[in-house]
Formats: C-alpha cells, structure tokens, sequence
C-alpha cells in the first residue's frame, strides 16, 4: 500500500472517534488537525518566478495551501492544481474576509526542467493568485522530505523526456507554519472547499 494511502488511513481515526462519541450522546472534544505532532513539519527554502529567495517564513501570519508536482506532468498535476485552486475560489467566494489569508503554493518536483521562469507561467496559467517555488535539487529534496512528499525520477528517452513519479497530497499550513492536515486535490474542488471551510479562521 502506498505510503499516501497509509497516511490518509492513519488520519482518519480521530475523526471517526469524534463521530462516535456524538452519536452516543456524549459531547466530542475539540477536533485536533491531524498533522500536529506528526513527523510531517514543514518548511522549505526555495525560489520563486522571479528567483527570489523564498521561505515558508515569508508566508507566518498566513494559511498555505502546498502541493508538490511539477510543470511538464502530462495529466495528474494540471488536475489536482485545478482541483486545488477551484477549491481556493470557492472559499474566497464564501469568506472574502479570510481570503487573503490562504496562500496556494505550487513546489515543483522536477528542478531540472522547472526554472523560475517555468514554473512561474505554469502557475499563471492557474491563477495569478498561485505562487510557483522551484530551487535547487538539494533544495527540493529537503522541503519534500519536511512534507514526506516522494518522488523519483522515470526512464528518461532517446529524446531527453522523462516523467516524475510522486505523492500527490496537498498540505494546509496554519498561520504558524505548522502542517495541520491533508487536502484532498485528488478528489475535488468541493473537498477542498470544505476541508478550508473546517480549518482556515
């Protein structure tokens, strides 16, 4: 099982406890995101369109949305970035007030090919409210690490393509810094939504 897979599982426990103990009449305790206390820390220190130094820190006082993927995926990443900018939307539309509290971040997984210049139209084509991060390869291998994000690199052909397998979670980041919990970009601008809708105050 995939250790995505695993991850989400793991995840779901808390919430199925609040749920039973609302149903046997007794009252839930305060919901505690998932990611807290989790070996998933966060932080990056990367560089954006314009190859200015980026870190998470420059995003404290905010929420951010992260995903990890990269700009030439031919068809799970213009998806979930879809999914997730589309969820972004629909939260903005409902809370104009916490707005521009939320920062969507995209984190190229492929440095090779992703320069500043790349990423930075692949978010664009987006939304101009989506940042777009690449950095070295040392760089990315460490913020994926703080996010147990994976990825390797495919066979590469004759012509000097290759595909990048990895994870595809999306993470919610509390004003702090801190990882609270998973987005789920893989299934629809709706659950995202809302999973917003339960954190972002």
């Amino acid at each position: 099982m995939p250790a995505s897979y695993k991850l989400f599982a793991s995840l779901a426990a808390p919430a199925l406890l609040s749920l039973a103990l609302a149903g046997c009449g007794q009252s839930a305790p305060e919901e505690t995101p998932a990611l807290y206390g989790s070996a998933v820390v966060g932080g990056f220190e990367l560089v954006d369109s314009a190859g200015a130094p980026v870190t998470d820190e420059d995003f404290l006082g905010k929420y951010q949305m992260v995903y990890f993927g990269y700009a030439y995926c031919p068809d799970v990443c213009p998806f979930d970035v879809q999914r997730m900018v589309q969820g972004y939307n629909q939260f903005a539309e409902a809370n104009p007030g916490l707005a521009d509290d939320v920062q969507p971040i995209f984190i190229t997984v492929d440095p090779e090919r992703d320069t500043p210049e790349v990423v930075g139209e692949f978010a664009a084509n987006f939304s101009e409210d989506l940042i777009g991060l690449t950095g070295s390869p040392e760089a990315i291998e460490a913020a994926a690490a703080n996010y147990f994000a994976s990825y390797s690199k495919g066979q590469v052909t004759e012509e000097g393509g290759y595909l990048m397998d990895h994870s595809r979670s999306g993470y919610l980041v509390d004003r702090e810094g801190q990882p609270m919990a998973l987005l789920p970009v893989e299934q629809s601008a709706d659950a995202v939504a809302a999973e917003l809708e339960r954190w972002v105050r």
